[in-house]
């Protein structure tokens, strides 16, 4: 089963920059920071996977699969947006805004942030790949150029495929740790919260300070560049398929769903409006 998914996944060879109609998104400077900073922490995958490995070490089929999937595809969107980033805007100098992120990056990867169980940080893992997955979601739709299109639903497409595995361990961890709603609903609360976390924020300041070395100290105007941003993703998602997800740890009754969904949605709108 497992390489039969490795043979299946997608190739960055898959995507025909050629076919970029850079008039559609070399002007776009909201794109090009929504994109790029995507580029930086996907690239910076293997700093987190490996802590992971760590906190499951002794459970195989969880680590086997971080090691051998969930990483290998995270990079392999790093590298895709990488080569886009590179095509539409090959002033930019990537390498060198990338490894000051990474500078800073590694010190937020630390295993003491992880969830207190493994249960709770399964939890937390379905909450994180909700946020990835509506954020490609989001590009996709806020582009008509088609092979940003094409690699955002693709990456869009992995994410949902993560996020399924993630609940699988979920729910294995669940029975064995006996966890009640309450924990898990608090995880999921403060997880997405969290969805505009530090990293997101350090991705932005280093695309700003090697695109616009002036605005590096302007923090006005990286907020605004960061609103801006997230006003894309919000004019753009899937509310309902984004609550779905979020909600599917909780294993709710259909009629508690459908009374809560409201309150949920605007939650929702909250963290992509702050």
């Amino acid at each position: 089963m497992a390489s039969q998914e490795a043979e299946q996944h997608w190739q960055i060879e898959d995507l025909d920059f050629s076919r970029i109609a850079l008039d559609k998104v070399r002007p776009d400077e909201n794109l090009f920071y929504l994109v790029t900073s995507a580029s930086f922490i996907e690239s910076g995958s293997d700093l987190y996977t490996q802590n992971l490995v760590d906190y499951f070490k002794g459970d195989d089929e969880v680590t086997d699969w971080l090691s051998n999937h969930w990483e290998l595809e995270e990079l392999q969107h790093g590298k895709a947006l990488r080569a886009y980033v590179r095509h539409v805007w090959p002033e930019f100098e990537w390498d060198t805004a990338y490894q000051g992120f990474l500078e800073e990056y590694a010190t937020y990867c630390k295993v003491e942030l992880l969830g207190p169980t493994r249960a709770l940080e399964m939890t937390a893992r379905c909450v994180v790949e909700t946020g990835t997955a509506t954020y490609y979601r989001a590009m996709a739709r806020s582009t008509d150029e088609p092979v940003l299109q094409d690699l955002a639903t693709r990456i869009a497409t992995d994410e949902v495929s993560h996020y399924k595995h993630f609940y699988r361990f979920f729910r294995r961890y669940r029975e064995q740790e006996r966890l009640s709603r309450f924990r898990v609903f608090g995880t999921i609360g403060r997880r997405t919260l969290e969805l505009k976390s530090e990293d997101a924020d350090c991705a932005i300041r280093h695309v700003v300070k090697a695109r616009s070395p002036e605005r590096a100290t302007d923090t006005a105007y990286v907020q605004a560049l960061s609103a801006r941003m997230n006003s894309t993703i919000r004019t753009n998602l899937s509310a309902a398929t984004t609550l779905k997800m979020l909600m599917r740890p909780l294993e709710l009754p259909a009629k508690v769903q459908t009374v809560i969904q409201y309150p949920i949605r605007q939650f929702m709108q909250h963290v992509f409006l702050r």
